[in-house]
């Protein structure tokens, strides 16, 4: 077989009728093309013609040197299945360590797949498996992931790790991570192992979209937990929404997060923590100019990292529980965060706290910040049912209600009467006669497990929870720096409580608070139910 640097995958044996199975025919092509490659050094390329091309039962076992190029999302399709292998994932493209031995010295080059799309529906193992991806590749130097769209994958959609000198773009991800509960590893969007090629992987991750995945929309995870945490990635103008996580960063060195959209994720919009399968939190990154909105949970989370962390001119905004939440996951790294920075950042109409301090931290930085009208969560206990009350898949209303709008903001709806299953939904958002319904899980399009409720179904919402502040310390905090800060709430009627809380089981040492504008909240500017010992306190309004 001849291997000219660029081949028709038609001229090849390739059908692309949706019915013959192409990948005997690929898998060829593609060892063809790889001898040739490694032969001569000169990359070849895989042209693919519109049509729908079937890969079943195995994934083809990728070569160094060649490239998949399509004619366009939409246009070429790999649909994947595995009805002769249920036991077996099927991604469309693996070469990977366990498997395959790759490693820094066996290891994937000078390679792009653009242009086309992987249906992955029809993939089912009989046990969740990290493996069923669409794409699979570990070590890969020098390549490029440009124009894909990827849907419906049993496990993480785009799953390839230890990326050096490449560039993913414009990669889209919808519905991954099928058969994942959300508690398993994997099942994400576009899910990078990091770690592998040493303390330097230059990676750069731009204008993605990841919608609807079983866990994360975009995480980066080191691999082994001897490794050094690599710096040299970038996250850039990428967008997350109804994830259940927006981005993580779990085992990377100075990750740089900008311009970003986090939307509608249901546990955070933006995650530190020790989720990983090494158990290592993010540390030294930078997360700038993005907008972290409307997160059912919390906006920022961020725990088991020693630090720092910077967090600058973001907004985040009309989250469900806290806008940015300091914590620490058993498992993980205990020590005080220290040097983690918030500055000019927009932090508004969040359910709970602006900030949440449940996790020691070591001289903190809050400067700049605007923190108003948080604790939205503030409309009394609710019950209802009967005539006017109606649910449809994402949403209950009850005509007769006349609630607080945002008031029940995060919220655990129940519905059901005495002698009835009772089922349980988180609140969005709401106006003064209809609740806004999270989804049962990443991507579904009902908030209802077992079928929508009937008319007139009996419901019941929570009392809310006080107080509700600006900035809440429940840890100990050292030597702080705050200055600057706006923190005071303008809303009709106001929300956030105090400017400051200090709560019984925190410890304030030391540091500076000063020039800030404390005023305008519902109640006090500060409580302090621990004082604050040593430091100093002053030229702050209110």
């Amino acid at each position: 077989m001849t291997a000219p640097l660029t081949a028709d995958a038609h001229e090849y044996g390739l059908v692309g009728d949706g019915v013959a199975d192409d990948r005997p025919a690929l898998q060829k092509l593609v060892d063809a093309l790889g001898d040739a490659t490694a032969a001569d050094g000169r990359p070849r390329t895989v042209r693919v013609p519109a049509g729908r091309y079937a890969i079943r039962d195995e994934p083809v076992l990728w070569r160094s040197g060649v490239s998949l190029v399509g004619a366009g999302r939409g246009a070429t399709c790999f649909e994947l299945s595995n009805p002769g292998a249920p036991i077996r994932p099927v991604p469309l493209a693996w070469f990977t360590t366990a498997q395959h031995g790759a490693g820094r010295d066996r290891h994937i080059a000078d390679v792009t797949f653009a242009h086309f799309e992987i249906d992955g529906l029809r993939v089912e193992t009989e046990e969740y498996d990290v493996l069923a991806k669409g794409l699979g590749l570990q070590y890969v130097l020098r390549g490029r992931f440009t124009d894909l769209y990827i849907h419906d994958t049993a496990a993480t959609g785009f799953g390839c790790d230890f990326l050096q000198d490449t560039v993913v773009e414009g990669v889209l991800t919808e519905r991954c991570g099928r058969q994942d509960p959300g508690e398993e590893m994997g099942g994400a969007g576009i899910g990078i192992g990091v770690g592998g090629w040493g303390p330097v992987e230059r990676l750069a991750v731009t204008d993605c979209a990841a919608r609807g995945n079983g866990t994360n929309g975009i995480f980066l995870e080191l691999q082994q937990d001897h490794w050094v945490p690599p710096r040299g990635i970038r996250i850039t103008a990428c967008h997350t929404e109804d994830n259940r996580y927006g981005i993580s960063d779990w085992g990377a060195d100075g990750l740089v997060v900008t311009g970003c959209t986090m939307l509608g994720n249901h546990v955070a919009g933006f995650d530190v923590s020790a989720q990983g399968t090494t158990s290592v939190g993010g540390r030294g990154g930078i997360v700038t100019g993005c907008v972290i909105d409307a997160n059912p949970g919390d906006g920022i989370a961020l725990g088991n990292t020693p630090g720092p962390y910077g967090f600058h001119g973001n907004r985040v905004s009309n989250n469900g529980r806290y806008g940015y939440w300091e914590h620490n996951l058993a498992g993980g790294d205990q020590e005080p965060a220290t040097d983690i920075v918030l500055e000019s950042n927009d932090i508004h109409d969040n359910a709970l706290d602006g900030i949440r301090v449940d996790a020691p931290l070591h001289e903190p930085a809050f400067f700049g910040n605007r923190i108003r009208g948080n604790g939205r969560r503030a409309a009394p206990q609710s019950r209802g049912g009967g005539e006017g009350v109606h649910c449809g898949p994402l949403s209950l209303t009850d005509e007769r209600a006349d609630w607080l709008a945002g008031g029940h903001r995060g919220k655990e709806l129940t519905v059901g009467g005495p002698g009835e299953t009772e089922v349980t939904a988180v609140v969005v958002d709401n106006t003064a006669t209809e609740l806004s319904l999270v989804p049962v899980r990443p991507g579904a399009d009902t908030a209802w497990p077992d079928g929508t409720p009937g008319p007139g179904a009996a419901y019941r919402l929570p009392d809310c929870p006080a107080p509700r502040a600006g900035l809440t310390a429940a840890a100990a905090v050292t030597h702080p720096y705050v200055h600057g800060n706006r923190v005071r709430d303008d809303g009709h009627p106001r929300t956030q409580v105090h400017a400051v809380w200090i709560a019984p089981e925190a410890t304030w040492t030391g540091g500076r608070v000063s020039g800030n504008d404390f005023s305008g909240n519902a109640s006090a500017s500060t409580r302090f139910d621990s004082a604050p010992s040593g430091g100093r306190w002053r030229d702050n309004a209110g």
